[in-house]
């Protein structure tokens, strides 16, 4: 069970919206290190002590993400930021 689970919506087209989480990617991996990859509308991204996966769907995006136990402690201020990043991209 991942220990981050976001459902949030948008009314992207499939490929704006998957433009749009590529760039949320390409800053993770600048800020973070996270290595990351799609796999058909799904992103995967990981590195030592996190690794998750943003879905592309036609009305909403599912972010998930598993946190190892340094990245555990700081769950509630990761998951903020995260709502933060989605709500300004896609609202």
């Amino acid at each position: 069970m991942p220990d981050i689970d976001i459902q949030h919506p948008h009314t992207m087209g499939p490929q704006q919206a998957r433009a749009a989480v590529q760039e949320i990617a390409d800053k993770l991996t600048e800020r973070f290190g996270v290595v990351c990859h799609w796999d058909s509308d799904t992103l995967h991204f990981d590195r030592s002590g996190i690794e998750g996966q943003i879905e592309v769907a036609p009305s909403s995006l599912n972010v998930t993400a598993t946190l190892g136990f340094l990245f555990a402690a700081m769950k509630a201020p990761i998951e903020a930021e995260l709502r933060r990043v989605l709500d300004k991209r896609f609202s």
